[in-house]
């Protein structure tokens, strides 16, 4: 009887400290959990939502966020404008949801990166403002993109890229590059 009544508490013992045990590792499952989840994750999970986003040399980059990929944000500005941004300038972020969108990037994801994203706008002659680190912002046309630069015909955004508008070709090196606007 004292060995029944013995065991039975080691049992209670046994199962009381277990309970305790996996109270205390459901926080750090779930700290192990948040450490994994990135930037870009949260921002996925904003999509839709305005938000606002620091970018150290530029400040404040306000809009709706329309997408994430996987070096670069696009904000929706007021009227038609469009800012992309690369991911690596953003300093703070405000307007998130509680949403999380955790998970792997599609192939095409990965493989839609700054470069390619900026190889579209060289595609389609669009009038750009960049926005520079420094800054600094230049007005023109995107002619090619580089591994490592973007080369930028410089003229008035209310001008089209015409010889006689171009005032000169820059070479930017695209860690410059905070963001891109168009519209």
């Amino acid at each position: 009887m004292r060995w029944e009544q013995l065991f039975t508490d080691l049992e209670a013992q046994f199962a009381a400290e277990e309970a305790a045990g996996e109270r205390l590792g459901e926080p750090s499952r779930a700290r192990a959990e948040q450490g994994r989840v990135r930037l870009a994750d949260r921002l996925r999970g904003a999509v839709g939502s305005p938000v606002s986003l620091r970018c150290p040399g530029v400040g404040e980059l306000a809009g709706r966020l329309v997408d994430v990929g996987v070096d670069w944000v696009l904000l929706a500005e007021t009227g038609d404008r469009e800012l992309l941004v690369a991911t690596r300038a953003v300093a703070a972020v405000a307007g998130l949801t509680a949403a999380t969108a955790a998970g792997e990037e599609s192939a095409v994801d990965r493989h839609l990166d700054l470069r390619r994203a900026l190889r579209g706008l060289a595609r389609d002659r669009a009038a750009v403002q960049c926005l520079l680190g420094d800054g600094g912002v230049l007005t023109g046309t995107i002619d090619r993109v580089g591994a490592d630069f973007v080369e930028l015909a410089e003229h008035p955004l209310d001008s089209p890229r015409r010889r006689s508008a171009v005032t000169g070709v820059r070479a930017v090196a695209l860690p410059a590059v905070v963001a891109v606007r168009t519209g």
